[in-house]
């Protein structure tokens, strides 16, 4: 007895030794938990026991939290990290946190959640995440949560919820959404929270619109046994003329919407290749429109959805093969970025403008001119109606800027070319036909008899049908007036005629009586004493 006494001091102390030796040097370990609270760790602390169930790191410069460092604590039941520099949550962080059943992450630097991040703690039952940076919460942010039952989530910069961002949490009893920037709240976000006994949505600057209606309605009777009735005291911040009223006090008549209107300008654009487009779509409405950009897409595929915000500035590059991509929204009014514009960004763009008052759609058309140099003039085309430019054609979209631009130019020289070719080819044919006509005129002049003319020819046919000219010289070498008609000369033969007879007549005028006597004489034998001389010509 007094043996075993002895040993007893000696198996504690033992056992004692065995517990403290994987406990941190910086840190306080006793029973299941360990103590790292104040002590200016900037990382998570190294050679923690597996075996413990509690871990308090609060109140330090811990910036990051990932898998590697929580994988051997499988049996953790409680982790208080609260008051760090945690900016982000690695996914998958807590996988193999299965026995969690409370998570303290409340005064860190937190902007963005998503599902992925709490994969794992199927079994949690509190999240503690008031006071980070929190904007928005997306859809299915909690999913995996399914058996949480308090959400604290105060004290963040939270904006909007989107309608599923709540999905799963049926087992959720308390939603703590005080202190944040919310300007409304739609009964969709609301609707999966089927075991809610405590909603707290005081302190946000709530727009009261048509889109609260339903919260008014709903707080005079099903959240009744929800709100206290502090959490009933719910003010108006806009618009101006129901600010600081109670949203139970505001009759129903008050809480209205006006129909979004949308504008465009301009309605119509011609770009040329690798410019940089810019295109406003100004929104009017109460409340403020969601503007929505969306490229119009051909019957073969789903329109892309692209929303702008013109205040944070941005470029983006559409193709409708990308369906569904999204980006940052804006209210009021969005500005479409187009950088380095390509052949794909031709077609049609919707601006559509909504709130709960309603939706308004304007169409925007863009043109893609085919030179990317302004001096150069190239004509505007519609490319997003033409066949070789479809967006799933292959056949042109595989092939680089510069072949396709240097295919447009061929064709264009190939179109100069031809038309070159029929002006030519019309030019050569009249100039024949010409030359044809030429040669039915037939000039005959015997240099051995002396000049001749069509005046003297006389046409026969031989016995075999040949034509045969025979040269008269008893004939006048022009025809006068009235054997013209039998002789088919030129009109303006009988006008050198008289043209001769004047010269000859003032020369004789002034020659001496020799001379005029031989004048007479080569007269009257060219003129009138010339033999018939017969010629065959042939034609």
């Amino acid at each position: 007895m007094a043996a075993g006494d002895s040993l007893l001091p000696l198996l504690l102390w033992g056992l004692l030794v065995l517990r403290t030796r994987g406990c941190p040097a910086e840190c306080r370990c006793y029973s299941m938990t360990v103590e790292c609270g104040s002590k200016s760790l900037k990382v998570f602390p190294a050679s923690i026991p597996p075996s413990l169930q509690t871990v308090f790191l609060q109140d330090n410069s811990i910036a990051q939290l990932q898998q590697q460092e929580l994988g051997l604590l499988s049996r953790l039941q409680y982790l208080y990290i609260q008051n760090n520099s945690i900016c982000a949550l690695e996914p998958g962080a807590f996988l193999r946190q299965q026995q969690l059943l409370e998570l303290a992450l409340n005064g860190n630097r937190i902007q963005q959640l998503n599902g992925s991040i709490f994969r794992g703690l199927e079994r949690l039952k509190v999240l503690y995440l008031a006071g980070n940076q929190i904007s928005r919460l997306q859809d299915y942010t909690f999913y995996p949560l399914q058996r949480l039952q308090e959400l604290y989530l105060q004290e963040n910069s939270i904006e909007s919820l989107e309608e599923q961002a709540l999905a799963g949490l049926s087992s959720l009893a308390l939603l703590d959404l005080s202190r944040n920037s919310l300007r409304t709240i739609s009964r969709a976000a609301l609707r999966p929270l089927i075991s809610l006994q405590v909603l707290r949505l005081t302190e946000n600057p709530w727009r009261c619109d048509c889109a609260l209606y339903w919260l008014r309605a709903w707080m005079k009777e099903e959240g009744q046994r929800l709100l206290s009735s502090l959490d009933k005291k719910i003010a108006c911040s806009e618009p101006p003329r129901l600010s600081f009223q109670s949203l139970l006090d505001v009759s129903g008549n008050s809480l209205i919407c006006i129909p979004p209107v949308v504008q465009v300008t301009p309605l119509e654009m011609t770009a040329h290749l690798g410019d940089d487009l810019r295109v406003s779509c100004q929104a009017s409405g109460y409340p403020q429109p969601l503007v929505t950009w969306r490229k119009v897409a051909h019957y073969r595929m789903g329109p892309s959805k692209i929303s702008m915000s013109p205040s944070r500035g941005g470029t983006f590059g559409l193709s409708e093969r990308s369906v569904g991509e999204q980006f940052d929204s804006d209210t009021g009014s969005g500005m479409l970025f187009l950088s380095n514009v390509t052949v794909a960004h031709a077609g049609k763009y919707e601006c559509e403008a909504s709130n709960p008052g309603g939706t308004a759609k304007v169409l925007f058309h863009l043109m893609v001119n085919l030179s990317n140099q302004q001096s150069r003039s190239y004509p505007s085309i519609d490319i997003s109606q033409e066949p070789l430019y479809d967006m799933e054609s292959m056949d042109f979209n595989a092939l680089s800027m510069a072949t396709q631009t240097a295919i447009a130019i061929g064709i264009s020289l190939l179109a100069l070319i031809a038309l070159l070719l029929i002006v030519m080819i019309y030019r050569k044919h009249r100039k024949r036909k010409k030359a044809k006509k030429e040669e039915n005129i037939l000039y005959v002049n015997d240099y051995s008899d002396g000049p001749t003319t069509f005046a003297q020819l006389e046409e026969y046919r031989d016995e075999r049908g040949h034509e045969m000219f025979v040269i008269d010289r008893n004939k006048p070498l022009f025809a006068t007036y009235k054997d013209s008609d039998g002789l088919g000369y030129f009109p303006a033969i009988p006008h050198l005629v008289e043209q001769l007879q004047d010269q000859a007549t003032q020369t004789l005028a002034v020659e001496e009586p020799c001379e005029r006597e031989a004048s007479d004489i080569f007269v009257n034998h060219g003129l009138l004493f010339q033999p018939q001389v017969a010629y065959e010509i042939h034609c």
